[in-house]
């Protein structure tokens, strides 16, 4: 700046009579205001839009969002006028210079120089700083898109991917966008590194819980166990899954209940995801009389079973004696249902319950219920009898009178 300053100051002090200086001033004056106010506000709306249709091409479509909120934070007139000023704010200060060393007056622009150039740095960093962080914001929102639209073009990316996907992208824009704002301002990163680094550390020990769901999340993320919608059982816990996040998994029992899963739980426990196949195999016991026939009783069972319309017609459902009960038979009733539904499952098996216990009436077939039959040994039936005689002698001895205190011959 010295030397450019030092020609300028040379350049403007060889005019020497002060009705050159006074008209060299006047149009200096002139210069300024009819490029400040005339052409500068003009320049710059020319400017804008043309940025405007850049941008609209490079983004082709996307980052909608983030730019409207953008002009609703920032007003695209607030925003033009502030530019304005500035550049009219920088146009009268290099006026005012070059009307100083005009007039022999440049000492006064190099004493103030260094408060001037602090400001312009300041002023520099804070305007640059602020595009950064715009332009994080606008790409964070254009990458959320792009992976929404990738979503929509590929199965294999689920709904809790493509949220985890859009977080972790955001996330690392944010910090590169953070860490670059603080470069500009002369942040130590190295010892901020340090700090963050012992601060990771003591975080990580005081929540590990809480850490080993976040890392639990990402596993869930790349072995996708379950999706949103499937019906699931994770450990004791049964019902729908309405959404998967970082942390938690959100499931809807059968009683309306909200319940929230820590993922690290998830992931530790068995889970059985009974639509992911598409369908679901259900089993059911009956019980017939021993004196019944059991290829009699499966063909009528199977029979039921295909006239149920939530039951799958194929495979086919099939009806096999799978064991000798205490006092039946077993008869061991396997179906499909498809989809499968909580509700499909229960209607299934109460209209199998009731049409098998009408049809089996009907064909004389017996469901008996538990029953037992006692029976003893021969010596101890004998010795059951022994002591029944005497009873019934002592009996007859006090009716007779035998109560005088002579002693009666028994059997013994």
């Amino acid at each position: 700046m010295t030397a450019p300053g030092s020609r300028l100051d040379a350049l403007l002090g060889s005019v020497a009579t002060a009705e050159a200086r006074l008209a060299v001033t006047a149009g200096i004056l002139l210069a300024t205001l009819a490029v400040g106010w005339l052409l500068l506000p003009r320049a710059v709306v020319a400017g804008e839009r043309i940025v405007a249709r850049w941008l609209e091409r490079a983004l082709d479509g996307h980052g909608g969002g983030s730019i409207e909120a953008i002009r609703e934070a920032v007003p695209v007139s607030v925003g033009l006028r502030l530019l304005v000023g500035l550049l009219q704010l920088a146009l009268f200060a290099l006026a005012a210079v070059a009307i100083l060393a005009l007039w022999g007056q440049f000492s006064v622009v190099v004493a103030v120089l260094p408060m001037a150039e602090n400001v312009l740095t300041i002023g520099a960093q804070a305007l640059l700083s602020l595009l950064l962080l715009g332009a994080a914001y606008v790409a964070s929102d254009v990458l959320e898109e792009y992976v929404e639209d990738l979503s929509a073009d590929s199965d294999r990316i689920t709904a809790h991917q493509e949220q985890l996907l859009s977080r972790i992208m955001q996330v690392g824009v944010l910090v590169i966008a953070g860490i670059t704002v603080l470069g500009i301002w002369g942040v130590n990163l190295g010892g901020l590194l340090v700090g963050a680094g012992f601060l990771g550390i003591v975080l990580g020990m005081a929540a590990r819980q809480t850490l080993g769901s976040l890392i639990a999340g990402f596993v869930l993320m790349f072995a996708r166990p379950f999706e949103i919608g499937d019906w699931v059982e994770i450990g004791d816990q049964e019902g729908f899954v309405t959404e998967i996040t970082i942390m938690n998994t959100h499931m809807r029992n059968f009683d309306g209940e909200y319940v929230v899963v820590p993922n690290d739980l998830v992931t530790n426990q068995a889970i059985t995801n009974r639509s992911r196949e598409g369908r679901l195999r259900i089993h059911m016991e009956v019980g017939i009389g021993y004196d019944d026939d059991p290829d009699e009783a499966s063909g009528i069972a199977e029979e039921v079973l295909t006239e149920i319309d939530t039951i799958a017609d194929n495979p086919k459902p099939y009806v096999i004696p799978s064991g000798f009960g205490d006092s039946a038979i077993l008869l061991d009733l396997r179906f499909w249902i498809e989809p499968p539904t909580p509700q499909a499952r229960w209607r299934s098996k109460a209209t199998a319950v009731e049409l098998i216990q009408d049809r089996f009436a009907d064909a004389g077939i017996s469901i008996p219920y538990p029953q037992r039959t006692v029976s003893y040994p021969p010596e101890t039936a004998e010795a059951d009898e022994t002591v029944e005689r005497v009873e019934r002698l002592d009996a007859d001895d006090e009716r007779s009178g035998g109560g005088d205190g002579r002693a009666n011959d028994r059997p013994t």
